[in-house]
């Protein structure tokens, strides 16, 4: 059971939240658009478990051979790669049935969202610079889950706020793994990631420093924009910029301080800060649009 949950990555599925923005900003907070909301947020978690798997499956050779992958259920051989492509078909069964109790769009994101990482998982992931955009689609597609899949009309500044803080995450992934490699003398080039070859850190600090402003631009925008002040009766949503602005900057201090980076959701869950941070922005935006 351990090594079953070991393979879902469950922790990973905070990840999942950005299905919950939509119902959140919308100010919809009836009870079946809060209940669809979860069903989506519930498909997208057995879809993304689905897709973790299936690149353990095909990294399975490479993984056994690296000094810390190599104790995953799959290389270190705790489950076989018959089970695991079960557990993979059923979870897409889970996530296709749960998807189809709220709307055929919910469906349509999450199947798109599954065959975009199938191509990612075969050969994109080693493209330069489209390697993180794909995976900011991923985010983008549970976002537009959560809005045009519940039938909520999805603001274009969110939408630009969630693409720009989707690549920062990814940018500042692929600078932790650079970071990694520079730290460790002994490190292989077979045991990184090929597309590490094309970036450099110059390169990658540029593109984390344009993405970070963005982010922050395109939220402090939506919070005052006209739209989302007549929506929610209020201009005060302005004053949960600056844990946004802090949660940024606290990231970019993990990235080069204290070698995180290259895994968003347990950073998250492991850093006091950040943690606070985002809970003090949850209770916030609540108490303001409420």
């Amino acid at each position: 059971m351990r090594s079953l949950i070991q393979l879902l990555r469950p922790h990973q599925y905070i990840k999942n939240g950005f299905v919950l923005v939509g119902a959140l900003f919308s100010h919809q907070w009836d009870i079946i658009t809060l209940f669809h909301a979860l069903l989506a947020f519930f498909a997208f978690c057995c879809m993304a478990s689905a897709v973790y798997i299936l690149n353990d499956i095909l990294d399975i050779e490479a993984d056994r051979i690296h000094p810390v992958k190599c104790h995953r259920p799959l290389p270190s051989g705790a489950i076989s790669r018959d089970a695991a492509k079960r557990v993979l078909l059923a979870l897409v069964a889970m996530s296709l049935v749960i998807s189809l109790f709220v709307s055929y769009w919910v469906v349509f994101f999450v199947v798109t969202y599954f065959v975009i990482n199938i191509f990612y998982s075969y050969s994109l992931k080693h493209v330069v610079i489209l390697d993180v955009f794909l995976i900011s689609t991923g985010f983008m597609l549970r976002i537009l889950a959560g809005t045009l899949g519940l039938d909520i009309a999805p603001s274009v500044w969110l939408l630009l706020c969630g693409l720009m803080v989707t690549l920062f995450l990814g940018f500042s992934k692929r600078r932790a793994e650079l970071l990694m490699l520079e730290s460790n003398e002994n490190s292989s080039s077979r045991l990184a990631r090929r597309v590490l070859d094309e970036y450099s850190p110059v390169m990658l600090e540029q593109f984390i420093a344009v993405t970070a402003a963005c982010t922050v631009l395109s939220y402090g925008l939506y919070t005052v924009s006209p739209e989302t002040i007549a929506m929610h009766g209020s201009d005060d949503l302005i004053y949960t910029l600056p844990f946004v602005v802090y949660g940024i900057f606290r990231y970019v201090y993990l990235l080069h301080h204290r070698s995180r980076g290259n895994d968003a959701a347990k950073d998250l869950l492991t850093d006091r800060h950040l943690l606070i941070t985002v809970v003090f922005w949850v209770i916030s935006t609540l108490w303001v649009l409420s």
